[in-house]
């Protein structure tokens, strides 16, 4: 499972999955560029051997154009596209104080989903024009961050359930427009994972949703996010899917 000499981008670095995910690859030998808004959390990652930080929000098109292009023109190549970015807020539709701001839903998708197609359509160009580096001609992979709320979204996550809907929706048409030049495109739903979103949530609520988890009987661990990003990386047969990572949790309403 080594990632000596791998490229990898990796969106929402400096915190949660994306954070556990940097470790990991960084950890087998990859060199990682991290995307992330946070200036603070960002720069607690710069003295990481093989690592590089951008503050960046994925949501604007021109800078991240530019920065793919710079990455392309410093690498040479990049192998994989991690988009693990995001934001997770619980509102109702209509709440006790009326419905809710146009603004609020528009951000969620904003950055869950326009980001994560804005940091896709910006370092695809990049990759289309590498050399293939197997018989396959295999250019790299874009993995994106879901949610099994894609699926079974409970009260107060319609937005977040709309925009983690549409990066599953996304997955098998762009597997198949980038397949000529062998990019692979998958995308991983997981479930309640272990991370900073979830332990601000009331007690009551982790606890609830520890105990709809079928086996096994706990959160996600967001190492388990990362070895699972490696697996995809390295087996190239995968592609066009969308894997649940949730240790069969099904929400309830």
């Amino acid at each position: 499972m080594e990632l000596i000499g791998k490229v990898i981008i990796i969106t929402g670095a400096a915190s949660g999955l994306g954070l556990q995910t940097v470790e990991k690859c960084l950890s087998l030998g990859a060199s990682v560029v991290g995307l992330d808004s946070n200036a603070d959390q960002l720069s607690l990652l710069e003295a990481k051997n093989n690592f590089e930080g951008y503050l960046v929000d994925v949501t604007q098109a021109d800078a991240m154009e530019q920065l793919a292009q710079s990455v392309g023109k410093e690498f040479g190549s990049i192998d994989a596209v991690i988009n693990c970015a995001g934001v997770a807020p619980a509102q109702r539709m209509v709440g006790r104080q009326g419905p809710m701001n146009l603004s609020d839903f528009e951000r969620v998708i904003s950055i869950n989903l326009v980001g994560t197609f804005n940091v896709m359509r910006a370092f695809s160009a990049q990759m289309m024009q590498q050399d293939g580096d197997n018989s396959e001609g295999q250019r790299g992979v874009i993995i994106n961050t879901a949610s099994v709320a894609a699926f079974e979204g409970q009260v107060g996550q319609v937005a977040y359930s709309a925009s983690k809907g549409g990066v599953v929706a996304m997955t098998l048409p762009l597997a198949r427009e980038l397949a000529p030049w062998g990019i692979r495109v998958m995308t991983i739903a997981p479930g309640v994972m272990q991370t900073a979103m979830v332990e601000m949530m009331p007690d009551r609520v982790q606890e609830s949703l520890t105990a709809q988890a079928v086996y096994p009987k706990r959160l996600g661990k967001s190492s388990e996010f990362a070895q699972l990003v490696v697996h995809i990386i390295n087996n190239t047969f995968l592609n066009g899917e969308v894997i649940r990572l949730d240790g069969a949790v099904r929400l309830s309403a």
